[in-house]
């Protein structure tokens, strides 16, 4: 078992949290969620994806936001890249990192990127290896890794692998993810404990989402299981437009503070996160924020009246 206190979090507003979202959102306001993000401590942000313009409209400035976004400091952008056309705009654009997507059933694929399982395996091998040719690391996700809207549960072997498949093709990072919210935390460990037979825990991420309220139960037991990577969304904004069930993401305030609570750092300010998911909640029009949100109001009020 890991001794490492660090949970690295991914923030994932920008891309999972927006894409999904009916009105579109001018790119300036996105730059300065980004930039919100980032002075909170949020360094490893999944910013946008390069897929048609006409499948997702809300991610249709993704050069613009990534080559205006990469000269900020300390910045580590992430975009995902979905065939061979997404990876070399993305490339191109200057991203730090790419993201696949494999979904772990057959159906899903078909209804995510319309392949088959095995397509969807093969072309996100070419979209790993283009991009280690070009020196970018990848992340590549599994998708519905436990639960398919489609196909019903998932059977953990399955999972690992494909994991191993994608490992094999030279991604640098796997992030398992729960997209509908369907998992608790006993098929978390499980699964988890799986995984670590074979592949190193610190290349291993969660992505939770917290259909059922279980985001952060789960999370705790991906770290009882030695995970320290995990996604997470500024105010839990997000969910996947192609599964249905996909509620939002695991609230990155939620998990900072359970993380911190537990003994464990993440480098992020939380006064400063909430001031980011307060300007997520104007942009977007929708009341944002996670479990700990009008605990951390309620707070941020007495602080203010104690000092007038």
């Amino acid at each position: 078992m890991t001794t490492d206190r660090q949970i690295r979090i991914t923030e994932v507003a920008l891309r999972d949290g927006l894409q999904g979202h009916a009105t579109l959102i001018p790119t300036e306001q996105k730059l300065e969620l980004l930039s919100l993000l980032l002075a909170a401590g949020l360094s490893n942000l999944e910013a946008t994806s390069f897929v048609s313009p006409k499948a997702v409209p809300q991610l249709a400035d993704a050069e613009e936001l990534i080559s205006r976004a990469r000269g900020l400091a300390g910045v580590r952008l992430s975009a995902l890249a979905p065939n061979a056309r997404g990876v070399e705009r993305a490339i191109a654009s200057g991203v730090h990192e790419v993201a696949v997507v494999l979904s772990a059933t057959d159906t899903m694929n078909r209804k995510n990127v319309g392949m088959s399982l095995h397509q969807a395996t093969v072309a996100s091998e070419d979209v790993i290896r283009r991009a280690a040719s070009h020196h970018v690391p990848s992340r590549a996700y599994i998708s519905v890794a436990f639960e398919c809207p489609f196909e019903g549960t998932v059977r953990p072997e399955v999972v690992v692998l494909l994991a191993r498949q994608m490992l094999e093709a030279g991604a640098t990072e796997l992030v398992i993810a729960d997209t509908i919210g369907a998992a608790g935390p006993a098929q978390v460990q499980e699964l988890c404990g799986l995984l670590t037979e074979s592949i190193p825990s610190d290349r291993i991420g969660l992505h939770l989402h917290d259909t059922r309220g279980l985001g952060l139960a789960n999370a705790w037991a991906g770290i009882s299981a030695g995970i320290r990577r995990f996604d997470s969304s500024a105010g839990g904004l997000g969910g996947c437009p192609f599964a249905p069930g996909a509620a939002g993401n695991l609230a990155t305030e939620d998990l900072v503070l359970m993380a911190e609570s537990g003994g464990y750092t993440t480098g992020v300010n939380l006064p400063a996160l909430y001031d980011a998911v307060q300007f997520a909640s104007q942009i977007t029009g929708r009341e944002l924020g996670g479990r700990s949100m009008s605990w951390a109001k309620t707070r941020r009020n007495a602080a203010l009246v104690g000092s007038s």
